[in-house]
C-alpha cells in the first residue's frame, strides 16, 4: 500500500516551524511574548511590541549618556578618557561636518535636531547587532515616522525662511518659450512639489532596506549551518565553520552599515533643509543632486 501524499498546508506548517528566526518573538519555539500591553480602542488593537520596547530603549541610553555630557560641558569641564570622548567626537562631526556646510548660519539652530535624528538612528541600527534584539530601523514603520519628521522639519526650515508665498514660489521655474513654456513650467512645479515627499519616501525606504537586507543576509549564511546539523561530521563541521566566519565578516560589515545608514540618512535630511532655504529652492535641486548620488552610493 502506498503511503499517503501528506497535505499542502501540513507541509506548509511544517516549515513554519522551522523559521522561528525571522519572528518578532525570536528564536523560541513558543515565543517570548513581548506585548506587555494589548487592549482595544476605538475599534483599532493596540499592543507594545519589541520595536517599540527597543525605541524607548534606544531613547532613554541617549538621554542616560547625553545628559551628563551636556551637564559638564556646561559647566565647563574638559571631558576626559576615552567614553566621553567617542561621544562628543560624534556630536562635534555631525556639527562641523553635516550642518555647517549644508546649513550655514542656521546651523546651531537646527544642530539640536540633526544630533538627536543621528544618535536615534546609529543606536537603532546598532541593538541589531545584539543577540536576540533587532533593528528598530529594519521596521518601514520606524523608518516611515523618522522620514515624515524629516519632511517637517525640512518644508518648516524653507517656510520659515522664506514665509510661505516665497516657498511655494521657489518651485516654479520660468521657461522662456511661447504658448508651451507655461504648461512646461506648471509640469515642473508639480514634480519639484512632489519632490519634497519623494524624497522623504525614499529616506524611509533606503534605511528600511539596508538594514532589512543586511539582517537577513546574515541570518541565511547561519542557516548554512543548521542546514547540515545532523549530516556527515567533515560537512557538518567544515560549513559551521565556513558559515561562522561569514557571519564574523558580515557584523563588521552590518557594523559599518549602522554608521553609514545613520550618517546618510541625517546628511540628506540636512542637505534638503538647506536646499529649502534658498529661494528658487526648486533649482538647488539640480545643482545637488550630483552630490547627494554619491553620498548614496
Amino acid at each position: 500500500m502506498s503511503k499517503p501524499i501528506p497535505d499542502a498546508m501540513d507541509e506548509v506548517q511544517d516549515q513554519l516551524h522551522h523559521w522561528h528566526f525571522f519572528d518578532e518573538q525570536g528564536l523560541f519555539e513558543h515565543g517570548v511574548h513581548l506585548n506587555l500591553i494589548s487592549f482595544d480602542l476605538f475599534g483599532y488593537h493596540v499592543a507594545i511590541s519589541k520595536f517599540k520596547i527597543l525605541m524607548l530603549v534606544v531613547a532613554v541610553l541617549i538621554a542616560a549618556i547625553y545628559i551628563p555630557l551636556c551637564r559638564k560641558v556646561s559647566k565647563g569641564e574638559i571631558l576626559r578618557g576615552p567614553f566621553w570622548n567617542a561621544f562628543e567626537c560624534l556630536l562635534t562631526y555631525i556639527r562641523n561636518e553635516v550642518a555647517k556646510p549644508t546649513l550655514g548660519d542656521l546651523a546651531d539652530k537646527y544642530v539640536p535636531f540633526l544630533w538627536t535624528l543621528f544618535l536615534f538612528i546609529l543606536f537603532s541600527n546598532l541593538f541589531g547587532m545584539l543577540p536576540f534584539m533587532g533593528s528598530p530601523t529594519a521596521n518601514i514603520s520606524v523608518t516611515g515616522a523618522l522620514a515624515l519628521v524629516s519632511c517637517f522639519f525640512i518644508n518648516y526650515t524653507g517656510i520659515k525662511k522664506n514665509g510661505v508665498k516665497g516657498f511655494v514660489t521657489g518651485f516654479w521655474m520660468k521657461i522662456d518659450l511661447p504658448v508651451v513654456g507655461p504648461v512646461i513650467s506648471a509640469l515642473l512645479f508639480v514634480l519639484e512639489f512632489a519632490g519634497i515627499f519623494i524624497r522623504s519616501g525614499v529616506l524611509a525606504v533606503r534605511l528600511f532596506a539596508n538594514m532589512f537586507a543586511g539582517h537577513m543576509v546574515l541570518a541565511t549564511v547561519l542557516l548554512f549551518a543548521v542546514k547540515v546539523a545532523g549530516e556527515n561530521i567533515l560537512l557538518q563541521s567544515g560549513v559551521t565553520a565556513l558559515s561562522l566566519a561569514a557571519s564574523l565578516a558580515l557584523c563588521f560589515l552590518e557594523l559599518l552599515v549602522a554608521f553609514l545608514q545613520a550618517y546618510v540618512f541625517t546628511f540628506l535630511t540636512a542637505l534638503f533643509m538647506g536646499m529649502a532655504t534658498h529661494e528658487g529652492h526648486g533649482h538647488d535641486q539640480h545643482d545637488h543632486e550630483e552630490k547627494s548620488i554619491q553620498v548614496n552610493h
